[in-house]
């Protein structure tokens, strides 16, 4: 319940910030020479960027989730079996052995997407988060029934 707060009020913050850009960059365009127009356009372009990246982004935060509950309704969420360090660190030892078996799974059954999913937890565990989205990615796609591209 923390995440969702917390991106919440990250994506409410980014919002206000992207109208906020947006009215400066229509306000320049509104003034009429050349150079405030060029101007203008210029700074509209960040807010569109930044709307269209937060939302590719909850798309994909809405994706993962709805797998994981599928797959926690099917009882086949990764059981948490990593030691910690006294400070509550996961043990990268303990990570490293966990995604190994968690990719010789994905290896011996690639078009499963509960495998994937799996993968991309045990990126996540062992703090490779760009393959972890990856792996996350191929997961909601073999979920839809699309073809996984390869990477």
């Amino acid at each position: 319940m923390r995440a969702k707060l917390s991106y919440a009020v990250t994506a409410a913050v980014l919002v206000f910030y992207f109208v906020l850009v947006g009215s400066r960059g229509v306000m320049l365009i509104q003034s009429g020479t050349l150079l405030t127009v060029t101007f203008g356009l210029a700074v509209l372009i960040l807010p569109v960027i930044g709307v269209w990246f937060l939302w590719k982004n909850t798309q994909f935060v809405r994706r993962a989730n709805a797998l994981a509950a599928e797959l926690d309704a099917e009882g086949g969420l990764p059981v948490d079996e990593l030691k910690r360090t006294a400070g509550g660190r996961v043990d990268r030892d303990s990570a490293d052995e966990v995604f190994a078996r968690r990719k010789t799974e994905t290896e011996a059954a690639p078009d499963d997407w509960r495998t994937w999913f799996r993968l991309a937890v045990a990126y996540h565990d062992a703090r490779d988060t760009p393959r972890a989205r990856k792996a996350m990615q191929r997961a909601i796609r073999l979920h839809d029934g699309k073809p996984a591209q390869v990477a």
